[in-house]
């Protein structure tokens, strides 16, 4: 994987489960050859909406090696890492790359609030500990800690450090990055309800959350905005909206799992402590759901758009 490979749709993975609590690696292979025929470019597997939190790192590493089998040759998969030490963090990077892991999406330290200098030594020592190309996920709005500008110049000096998701929800931080940096990161929107907002600013990719159950659509706003189709996009995100939303809510895994499931390409199963939705919240989101599948429109050609050199 190059830094040339960091562009397009990029799924966060749902991880469906058996009813035995166990990964049903069936339906994960019907979502991943859906995601293909859509157009995603890559994929990132055992990230928040795929409940790392409570996937074993066996399990993580499972899911890595049954997704490079099962997908094209080439097609890039990333895994996320989400840990509290940065020990067991070095530790997830060096055998992601022993068993073929393509890159890695790196969040900032768990639990502990690190300040500014312990979040830049804990992503530097894990970017030095590895060949693979990583992005880092900035999202102070979960995670409480904010990757900032000045922090990503020091983090420049890190050649494998390539991409950032930008998921701090202030799109014109999109234009900041660019504007110092040029073209130094690749840089993916990382909140689904700013997908086209951001790809209009520029972004190179999105790690989408409701691509798990609608990846023809999230494909679709990001070539008709690199295509500078921005009417015919538009009419996609308007009716993609309301679903878009169900990722910004602390049960987004439920809400996107049952959106997966009643697109045909998930199951709801969850791994405890959450819990499946049920009664009035869970009407609510089928609700929401169920009239987006009824208006569900054709949608415009797009799969073999090329995108307009200006615009990027």
């Amino acid at each position: 994987m190059n830094k040339a490979s960091w562009q397009g749709i990029f799924p966060a993975l749902l991880t469906p489960f058996n009813a035995d609590d166990t990964i049903d690696f069936d339906l994960f292979e019907k979502n991943l050859s859906a995601q293909v025929e859509a157009g995603i470019s890559g994929v990132i597997v055992a990230g928040s909406l795929g409940e790392a939190s409570t996937l074993t790192t066996d399990e993580k590493f499972e899911l890595v090696k049954f997704a490079k089998k099962t997908l094209p040759a080439g097609m890039p998969v990333v895994l996320c890492i989400a840990e509290q030490s940065t020990f067991v963090a070095v530790n997830i990077a060096k055998q992601a790359e022993a068993i073929g892991a393509d890159g890695l999406m790196v969040l900032p330290p768990m639990r502990y609030k690190a300040d500014d200098h312990e979040t830049v030594v804990y992503f530097s020592t894990i970017a030095q500990n590895t060949s693979l190309p990583l992005m880092i996920y900035n999202n102070p709005v979960d995670y409480k800690i904010e990757v900032t500008l000045d922090m990503f110049e020091q983090l420049s000096a890190y050649p494998n450090i390539q991409a950032i998701k930008e998921s701090t929800r202030d799109v014109s931080n999109v234009t900041r990055i660019f504007n110092r940096f040029g073209d130094r990161f690749k840089v993916f929107c990382g909140v689904d309800t700013l997908i086209m907002e951001e790809v209009m600013l520029g972004a190179d990719g999105v790690v989408g959350g409701l691509v798990d159950a609608f990846p023809k659509e999230t494909v679709a706003i990001f070539n008709l905005v690199k295509a500078g189709q921005y009417k015919e996009a538009l009419a996609v995100y308007r009716w993609y909206l309301p679903l878009l939303e169900l990722d910004i809510h602390p049960k987004l895994v439920q809400n996107i799992k049952l959106a997966a499931k009643l697109a045909g390409i998930g199951s709801e199963y969850v791994r405890a402590p959450r819990l499946v939705l049920d009664g009035a919240e869970r009407e609510k989101v089928l609700a929401i759901i169920n009239k987006a599948i009824e208006t569900q429109a054709e949608l415009p050609e797009y799969l073999n758009l090329v995108a307009d050199p200006t615009l990027a």
